[in-house]
């Protein structure tokens, strides 16, 4: 019998595989991507179709440029309001369906890394991987004193292929800055600075080490959240082991659900979880996917990766408590106070955009899930605030939008119908159930009275109807502006459009002319005429490429 080929390597996996090439491949992949979304949008009538196929495309690309580009494709995988909703779901693919490396190769890495014979180090090691990510892979292992364990294994090469794809991303980045100076309201240097930093940390597993003991110290007096255990002599920058910890998938819900699992208890204890990572700790997992979560057969949360971790500045419990009322009262001033003393908004002269864009955020989705349908509207408010006054956000805000953004993905695959406040209530309870807080109990008593007295001092029916009337008046506005700013460009574009026809017009009667002329022998005058068309063309040229830039930027 024929023995099967081995498959074809993916384009970052070949042996040979110079920088500049690599380069030429990022490049050419990223201005395909570019032209695929503006012609998808050109053709709405037959879009969905190409858009699934586009989509296909791109989560192949993905793989074939490697880790770097799979991370890139699963933070893009929740951004609903950046990409089509078939870009979306097609990335998502990329968290749990990632190609496995060769076995033989991981036991080589575990050998190289730990010193010793694989049998030596654990009593049984199973060469095939029970999961593979963008970063590595995991095997099943016994210590010789008996612990079940899991092994996470480095890719090879993956060191030396960050290093070179951080210099080109950076090349790309000067690119833009350069050439397409609207990408500077995203402050792409903070971004791209913040995930090479992230990443950088992700392929060190030492440093995930001291993050899974540092998160679980933070849990320490919470049973129902599992951390495993992590053992130092068998672990270090390229291999760790840790304890195997068998759950159920977050999102597998019927599994849940036969093993008499309440899901509204999972999705409160999610949610609980990461306020206090986020407001308490000060110290969050920054990738929350379903791959990096499970469920115990009793109910408990069980955390796998802890690589890829972001801190921000925690806020104290009377805070806390007051930010929380704040969400209740839709208090946006407050809340802006409580983003501006975590560092999560940059304080400007004038907040006005950023308080309307929070008063906006607390008036849609406070009382029930993001839909997916939300963020066209949402798009569209920012994009009317960012050509009053543009704004930005720190770079370290998109992997929290990013983290609770795939957290509700989750939390509404479970329950479609979970209310984010009703879930986060116990977490505020939990927060002066310690003994000997009283001041931390007065706080609430206050906050809860005055909330008490501004259900009572809400505005009566006329008051309210008259609020409601100016609201509108302001959204109108907002609209018309945008509108406004919609048939500025479109005159633009029209013009440019007038001014390339007329160009092609005078350019096609040149040649004409030109070939006319020459028919008839007069040579001289044929010349200046070809010359006069190709003038004429190189101002088409310039009028095309200035119009698909506009086509584009709109």
């Amino acid at each position: 019998m024929l023995k099967p080929a081995d498959p074809k390597p993916l384009r970052w996996q070949r042996a040979r595989y110079s920088p500049l090439h690599r380069k030429a491949d990022i490049f050419a992949s990223s201005a395909q991507l570019m032209f695929y979304l503006w012609w998808d949008s050109r053709i709405p009538g037959r879009s969905v179709r190409y858009r699934n196929r586009r989509a296909q495309w791109l989560v192949g690309v993905l793989l074939d440029l490697g880790p770097t580009f799979i991370k890139l494709g699963q933070a893009l995988s929740t951004r609903a309001d950046l990409l089509p909703l078939e870009y979306v779901q097609a990335l998502g693919r990329l968290q749990d369906k990632v190609p496995a490396f060769n076995p033989e190769q991981a036991i080589d890495i575990v050998e190289a890394e730990l010193g010793a014979n694989i049998y030596r180090l654990y009593r049984e090691f199973d060469p095939i991987p029970i999961a593979a990510a963008s970063l590595g892979q995991v095997h099943r292992a016994r210590l010789h004193t008996g612990e079940d364990v899991v092994v996470k294994v480095q890719r090879p090469g993956l060191e030396k292929l960050f290093e070179m794809d951080f210099k080109i991303l950076r090349q790309m980045i000067r690119f833009c800055d350069r050439f397409l100076p609207w990408t500077h309201q995203y402050n792409l240097d903070e971004i791209y600075l913040e995930f090479a930093q992230i990443l950088q940390n992700e392929i060190d597993y030492i440093q995930e080490a001291m993050n899974a003991d540092r998160f679980r110290y933070n849990f320490k007096d919470h049973p129902r959240i599992l951390v495993p255990q992590i053992y130092p002599k068998h672990t270090t920058q390229r291999v760790l082991t840790m304890d195997y910890i068998p759950g159920i998938k977050i999102t597998d819900r019927p599994s849940l659900e036969a093993c008499g699992i309440n899901v509204k208890e999972i999705n409160q204890l999610g949610i609980c979880c990461y306020l206090k990572q986020l407001l308490q700790d000060g110290f969050f997992q920054a990738d929350p996917h379903p791959g990096n979560m499970a469920v115990s057969s009793d109910g408990c949360l069980i955390f796998y990766d802890f690589g890829m971790m972001a801190e921000v500045q925690p806020i104290n419990k009377d805070q806390m408590v007051k930010t929380f009322f704040a969400v209740l009262r839709k208090d946006t001033d407050q809340v802006v106070e409580t983003l501006t003393s975590m560092g999560l908004i940059e304080p400007l002269a004038d907040m006005t955009p950023i308080r309307r864009v929070t008063q906006f955020l607390l008036e849609k989705f406070t009382e029930k899930p993001v839909e997916l349908q939300a963020f066209s509207e949402m798009r569209s408010e920012l994009y009317a605030l960012y050509e009053q006054q543009p704004f930005r956000l720190p770079a370290k805000m998109t992997f929290i939008l990013k983290a609770l953004t795939t957290l509700d993905g989750v939390a509404r695959s479970l329950d479609p119908q979970y209310n984010l406040l009703v879930c986060a209530k116990p977490f505020v309870k939990n927060l002066t159930a310690a003994r000997g807080e009283k001041a931390d109990m007065g706080e609430l008593a206050r906050q809860a009275r005055n909330y008490v007295l501004f259900r009572m001092r809400q505005l009566r029916p006329a008051e309210f109807s008259v609020q409601q009337l100016e609201e509108r008046v302001e959204q109108q506005e907002a609209q018309l502006r945008a509108q406004a700013l919609e048939n500025e460009r479109t005159l633009k574009t029209l013009q440019l459009t007038v001014k390339s026809l007329i160009r092609t017009i005078l350019t096609s009667s040149m040649v004409l002319i030109g070939v006319v002329l020459l028919t008839g022998g007069y040579t001289n005058w044929a010349i200046a005429a070809f010359v006069i068309s190709g003038l004429g063309a190189l101002a088409l040229i310039r009028s095309l490429f200035r119009l698909a830039i506009r086509d584009r930027w709109n």
